[in-house]
Parts: C-alpha cells; sequence; structure tokens
C-alpha cells in the first residue's frame, strides 16, 4: 500500500473528484468553467498523493499547500455555476461542505510538516 492510500483526505479527494467528473458529465456543462474544474479537482488528488510520497517535510509541506489553493479554486468555480444556474443552491452546499472539509483536512496535515 502506498502512503497516499493511508490519508484519509486522499479518499475524501477521490470522492470529490469523482462526484464533481459525475456532475459535468450527467448534467452535460459545457462551458469554459468545466475543463478547469475537473482539472482542479484531479489536482487535489495528485497532488495529495505526490506530497505523501516526499521524504523531507518542506516537500509535503508544498504538495499539500498547492493542493489545499485546488480546494480553493474548486469552490470558486462551483460558485461561478451557481451563479450562472449551471448548479442549484443545494448542490453548491454539498461540494462546499465536501471541500470544506478537504481543505481542513490539507490544512491539518500543512501545520503537522511546520515550515
Amino acid at each position: 500500500m502506498f502512503d497516499f492510500e493511508k490519508l484519509e483526505v486522499y479518499g475524501q479527494a477521490k470522492s470529490f473528484h469523482m462526484k464533481t467528473k459525475s456532475l459535468v458529465q450527467i448534467n452535460d456543462i459545457q462551458n469554459p468553467e468545466r475543463n478547469q474544474l475537473l482539472r482542479a479537482s484531479l489536482s487535489v488528488v495528485l497532488n495529495i498523493a505526490e506530497g505523501a510520497g516526499r521524504f523531507s517535510k518542506r516537500d509535503k509541506r508544498y504538495f499539500y499547500i498547492i493542493a489545499r489553493g485546488s480546494v480553493y479554486e474548486c469552490i470558486a468555480i462551483f460558485g461561478l455555476m451557481k451563479d450562472q444556474h449551471l448548479i442549484d443552491g443545494n448542490l453548491f452546499r454539498e461540494f462546499y461542505a465536501m471541500g470544506e472539509e478537504i481543505s481542513r483536512m490539507l490544512y491539518s496535515l500543512i501545520k503537522q510538516c511546520g515550515v
């Protein structure tokens, strides 16, 4: 088993990405935000994995920070999509809550790595 697979945040990020991917496919969302949203949600997953594979705390911290930034990016895009009536408020709140939880977990990992 790889180290990243042991992290709860990795599982949460994977679920977030798969749910995001399903949303855009099922609703056939075709706007500029679609591709960026998919890239950003995938970035969360991949940066967690890459960070977990690094040896130094400084390197781990860097990738966890990037992952957290990608979560913020996803939530901003979901907000834009809500404003454009591409998703409803309930769905936005669901993704927002998932993003908030992942962000909190990443923040904890970042703090554990120190400076």
